[in-house]
C-alpha cells in the first residue's frame, strides 16, 4: 500500500502502516445532539465519509466508530428551556443528523455508540485510573484527572502544561490540585440526568466517554483518530492523557483533523447569526453539489462557503453528468451487439467495495487519494478526465467508432468510479437533469409553455434560414440557463 497521511500528532505525513495487517480502527468524534446540525459539522462527517470509503477501496477491513454525545451541559440547558427530558432533546437531534447525512449519502459508521449506554464503561474506566493514582476524587465534588502524573500531557497540541495554567484563563477551583486537571465525573444537580456510581449520583465528563467507548470497540490501540481542528486541544489532548496514563501504550497511531468552514470570509459563529444549517443548504442545493463543494478544498486547509462558491459547484456537477448523458446517447446510437459488448453507463456499478483496476484516470486519482486524501486533486482528475471524454466526442462527430467508444467506455467507468468514493455521481444523467428540471418548474423560475413557444420559433427560424433570429432566442434562452439539445427527433430542452 502507497497510502500517507498527515499526522497532527506528529506533524509530518507518514507513510500509512496499521497496527494489524489488513484492518483498520477508526473513531470519529461525532455531533454533541442538543441542536440542529451545521455546515462544519456536515463537513467533518463528509471528509471522514471519504476517507472511510477509500481505506475500504484500498482493501482494509475498518471499523468505523463515531460517537453521540448524549448527555451534556448543552443538552441539559436546551431540555430546561424548552421543559423536554434531555432523552427526548438528544433522540430528536440524533433522527435529525442521521436523516440529513442520509441525504447527503453519507454511509453509516460500522458502530454509532452513545455516551449514555456506555456509563458502566466510563466508570469502570474512571476507577481504573484512580487504582492507578492517575485521577482523584473530591468529596462532594468531581472526579478529577491529574495531568501531573501523565508527563507527554500537550504533545498533541505542542502546548506546554507550565505555559498553559500561566496563561489559561479558569475559574479557580479550591478542589483541584492543579488548575489544568479536567473532570471525569461530576456530581448530578437537583433534575438533571444522573447514574449511581463509587462517586455519588452524577454523570460523565466529555472527554473520558471518548476514551472509554473507543476502548470498548477499538482497543487499548488504535489507527486513526479525528474530528474538527477544534478538537485538538482539548479534548484530544485530554484523551490521550486518559487512555496512555491508563495503558502505559500509544492510544492512536495517525492523527487526522479537518479544516474550519467560513461563511463568506468569516468565522462561522452564532454571535455574526452567520450559523448556516445543514437543512437549509439541502433545501437549496443539490446534496451532491453540497459534497462536491466540502470536497473541494484539501480536509486540512479552511473552506469558505458562499453563492459564488456554491454557483461553480452547479456548474461543475452539471459538466460532468452532462458528459455522461452524452456519452450515453452516443453508445445507444450503436448496434445491439455493440451495445451488449459496452454496456449501458448509466448502469455503471460504483461499488467501492468492488475490485476495480481502471485506466489512466482512475490510476491519477488513486494517487491523489492515496496523498493524504487529497480530494481537491482527485476532483480535478474528474474534470480533466471529462473534458479527455468530449474531445474524443468531438472528434468522433456523428459516427463514433468502435476503438473510441470503447475509451469512452473506460473514460466513463473511470468517472463512476470516482464519483462512488466521493459520494457523488449516484443518479443517472436523465434522472439527475429531470430533477434539475422539476425543480425548477416548482419554483416557478421558468414557464414551460414560454419555453416551448421560443424552442418553436428558433426551429422555424431555422427552417426559413433566418439564423440571426435563432442566435437570438437561444441566447435568450442561454440567459434563462435553458439548454438546447439539438438531435434527430427534433429539439429538446433542460435547465441548468
Amino acid at each position: 500500500m502507497s497510502l500517507k497521511i498527515y499526522n497532527t500528532l506528529t506533524g509530518k505525513k507518514e507513510m500509512f502502516v496499521p497496527l494489524q495487517p489488513n484492518k483498520v480502527g477508526m473513531y470519529v468524534c461525532g455531533p454533541t445532539v442538543y441542536d440542529t446540525s451545521h455546515i462544519g459539522h456536515a463537513r467533518s462527517v463528509v471528509i471522514f465519509d471519504v476517507i472511510f470509503r477509500w481505506l475500504k477501496e484500498s482493501g482494509y477491513d475498518v471499523c468505523y466508530v463515531r460517537n453521540f454525545t448524549d448527555v451534556d451541559d448543552k443538552i441539559i440547558k436546551r431540555a430546561n428551556e424548552t421543559g423536554k427530558d434531555p432523552i427526548e432533546i438528544s433522540e430528536k437531534y440524533i433522527k435529525e443528523f442521521h436523516n440529513e447525512m442520509d441525504a447527503l449519502n453519507v454511509l453509516r459508521p460500522t458502530i454509532e455508540p452513545k455516551a449514555t449506554e456506555h456509563i458502566q464503561d466510563i466508570i469502570n474506566f474512571i476507577e481504573m485510573l484512580i487504582e492507578k493514582r492517575k485521577a482523584y476524587y473530591v468529596e462532594g465534588s468531581d472526579v478529577f484527572f491529574s495531568i501531573s502524573s501523565f508527563e507527554g500531557y500537550g504533545k498533541l497540541s505542542g502546548r506546554n502544561p507550565d505555559d498553559m495554567i500561566a496563561g489559561a484563563r479558569i475559574a479557580i477551583d479550591e478542589n483541584k490540585k492543579n488548575p489544568m486537571d479536567f473532570t471525569l465525573w461530576k456530581p448530578a444537580k437537583p433534575g438533571e440526568p444522573a447514574w449511581d456510581s463509587p462517586w455519588g449520583a452524577g454523570r460523565p465528563g466529555w472527554h473520558i466517554e471518548c476514551s472509554a467507548m473507543s476502548n470498548r470497540y477499538l482497543g487499548q490501540s488504535f489507527d486513526i483518530h479525528g474530528g474538527g481542528k477544534d478538537l485538538i486541544f482539548p479534548h484530544h489532548e485530554n484523551e490521550i492523557a486518559q487512555s496512555e496514563a491508563l495503558f502505559g501504550k500509544q492510544f492512536v497511531k495517525y492523527w487526522i483533523h479537518n479544516g474550519f468552514v467560513d461563511i463568506n470570509n468569516e468565522k462561522m459563529s452564532k454571535s455574526l447569526g452567520n450559523f448556516t444549517m445543514i437543512k437549509d443548504v439541502l433545501a437549496k442545493y443539490h446534496p451532491e453539489i453540497i459534497r462536491l463543494f466540502l470536497l473541494s478544498k484539501h480536509y486540512r486547509s479552511p473552506i469558505d462557503y458562499n453563492e459564488n462558491s456554491m454557483a461553480e459547484m452547479v456548474s461543475s456537477l452539471d459538466k460532468i453528468y452532462a458528459f455522461l448523458e452524452r456519452a450515453n446517447k452516443a453508445n445507444v446510437d450503436f448496434s445491439d451487439s455493440d451495445k451488449n459488448k459496452m454496456g449501458n453507463f448509466n448502469n455503471l456499478k460504483s461499488d467501492s467495495n468492488s475490485c476495480y483496476s481502471g485506466g489512466e484516470s482512475w490510476a491519477a486519482f488513486k494517487e491523489n487519494m492515496d496523498d493524504d486524501f487529497n480530494s481537491a486533486t482527485a476532483i480535478a482528475t474528474i474534470f480533466n478526465t471529462v473534458k479527455e471524454g468530449n474531445k474524443l466526442l468531438d472528434r468522433s462527430g456523428e459516427t463514433i467508432s468502435s476503438d473510441n467508444l470503447k475509451k469512452v467506455a473506460e473514460i466513463c467507468a473511470d468517472i463512476k468510479k470516482m464519483g462512488s468514493i466521493l459520494g457523488i455521481l449516484s443518479q443517472s444523467p436523465q434522472s439527475y437533469f429531470k430533477d434539475k428540471k422539476d425543480a425548477a418548474l416548482a419554483d416557478g423560475a421558468i414557464d414551460p409553455k414560454m419555453v416551448d413557444q421560443l424552442v418553436m420559433e428558433r426551429t422555424e427560424a431555422r427552417k426559413s434560414k433566418n439564423f440571426a433570429r435563432a442566435d437570438e432566442i437561444r441566447k435568450e434562452l442561454d440567459s434563462m440557463k435553458i439548454i438546447l439539445e439539438d438531435g434527430t427527433g427534433g429539439t429538446t430542452w433542460k435547465f441548468s
